[in-house]
């Protein structure tokens, strides 16, 4: 999806051809994955960061265009509103001091994020969702001008035979509204992990990522709030899915295919089986049509970019051209600090390899039915949502994650030959972070409760805190 495309309107031929292409590649991946043929290269970690650039006053500011152009970097690039940015890193191995050169990388970028923005009398903001945010904001007016985004409002308002869509969400209040376009999508900003793996590994870890998502979203939650209404505790969750409702074939837009999804279940032997989904059950939505190979992936690489799946499967390209597979974890709000996101990182990728490497049977104890619960759950309550786990019986996700999931993780990081002193730094983070239950979304809510609803006033406070680098559990209220 982040690529730009010539067109925004399409024809019924554009889209035979290609699906035609779209099948053509389907079944070469098929064939790729069993032969062999990907990449062997193991346990290399990236990211995508996305962000909110305001006015000094906290307020969405729809300039990304000029602050992107005054930056000159083509690691940061513009999302679907012209108040967001994607910054990206180049991707590290696991081992060693990859997850310091990943920080490092990331705090480098963002310093210099925020320098222009306070040049522009501005600021640059890791949240998840804006707490000053307004309906007015989420117009077409503040869509970036890129065709990719002016022909994906296009196609999803077409499948949906113009019906507007509707946002509906309860938590301790409830929202109700309808918007006529996809800007309710750019309400939400994500911290995503990449992880890349041999195509014979990756249907354990991909599993094990699904599994591992309750944990992940509940100890980076830190979207409490959705114009002023308190809802979940990440409240990107049901946002995301409902700003972007579109089905499968058939129109089924309210069926249990959807573009936004935790899944229809397990891999059981191959990411071909998603690849194969995404054939089978989604039509297209950006049929751009290339003149390349069917072994660079092209027309299945698009394609797979507008199914959003908490965890997405990624066919990418090594430096010498060789394609490899990935693991897209997408279930994370960007923030509170830098700190914050690479330390979620290490809880992630420790516990998720430690599951791979412990519980030969985790789809068995840990069914998908289960896991999908699971997520919802802690997406809704956070860290005192109860979840099922590997014994099948209900507990605590916070009493989970303290006991299981961070000695796993440790064990993991050390085993994927992670530095002690890093472990030690990261996942120390997180335990006081759950220990103390100050999550990003545990902040707001305990300043809104001891202030009011300024929400005003409290990204301000944010911001002054981001912007020293430290982690959330030591920010006062």
């Amino acid at each position: 999806m982040g690529q730009e495309i010539d067109t925004i309107h399409f024809q019924s031929r554009d889209f035979q051809r290609f699906h035609d292409r779209l099948e053509q590649e389907t079944l070469l991946l098929a064939e790729c994955l069993t032969d062999a043929r990907m990449s062997r290269r193991a346990h290399t970690a990236g990211l995508e960061a996305e962000a909110w650039l305001t006015d000094s006053d906290g307020r969405a500011l729809a300039e990304n265009d000029r602050f992107l152009a005054a930056l000159k970097e083509p690691l940061v690039v513009p999302e679907l509103a012209r108040f967001n940015i994607e910054l990206n890193v180049p991707p590290a191995n696991l081992a060693g001091l990859g997850l310091d050169s990943l920080e490092q990388a990331l705090a480098a970028l963002w310093r210099r994020c925020q320098a222009l923005a306070r040049d522009m009398d501005a600021m640059t903001l890791l949240i998840g969702i804006l707490p000053t945010l307004r309906n007015s904001d989420l117009s077409l007016a503040n869509m970036s001008p890129l065709n990719r985004f002016k022909a994906l409002n296009e196609q999803v308002l077409r499948a949906r035979l113009g019906q507007p869509l509707v946002l509906d969400i309860t938590g301790q209040e409830h929202l109700h509204l309808q918007h006529h376009d996809v800007m309710l999508e750019s309400a939400a900003t994500s911290f995503q992990l990449h992880w890349q793996l041999p195509a014979d590994l990756i249907p354990r870890y991909f599993n094990a990522s699904i599994a591992m998502s309750c944990a992940t979203v509940a100890v980076a939650a830190n979207s409490p709030f959705l114009f002023q209404k308190s809802l979940w505790e990440e409240s990107r969750i049901p946002l995301f899915e409902q700003a972007v409702e579109v089905g499968g074939f058939e129109g089924a837009a309210r069926g249990p295919v959807r573009r936004v999804t935790f899944g229809a279940g397990y891999v059981k032997h191959s990411l071909h089986e998603l690849f194969r989904e995404n054939l089978e059950h989604y039509p297209a939505l950006l049929p751009i049509c290339a003149d390349t190979p069917a072994e660079r992936f092209v027309h299945a690489r698009l394609h797979n970019g507008t199914i959003w799946r908490w965890n997405r499967p990624l066919i990418g390209f090594d430096d010498d051209g060789c394609p490899h597979t990935r693991i897209e974890h997408r279930v994370m709000a960007a923030g509170p600090s830098i700190v914050d996101q690479i330390s979620n990182a290490a809880f992630y990728y420790g516990a998720t390899h430690w599951l791979t490497q412990n519980i030969d049977d985790l789809e068995a104890r840990i069914p998908f039915s289960a896991a999908k619960l699971n997520f919802y759950a802690a997406a809704r309550r956070g860290l005192d949502a109860h979840v099922q786990w590997l014994d099948g019986d209900s507990l605590s996700l916070k009493k989970v994650i303290l006991d299981r999931l961070l000695p796993a993780a440790e064990q993991g990081l050390r085993d994927l030959n992670v530095d002690d002193a890093l472990i030690s730094k990261y996942l120390h983070t997180v335990e006081t972070r759950i220990r103390r239950e100050r999550t990003g979304s545990h902040w707001q809510r305990a300043f809104i409760d001891k202030h009011g609803k300024d929400f005003r006033a409290m990204t301000l406070v944010y911001a002054q805190h981001q912007a020293t680098g430290t982690p959330v559990h030591e920010w006062d209220i």
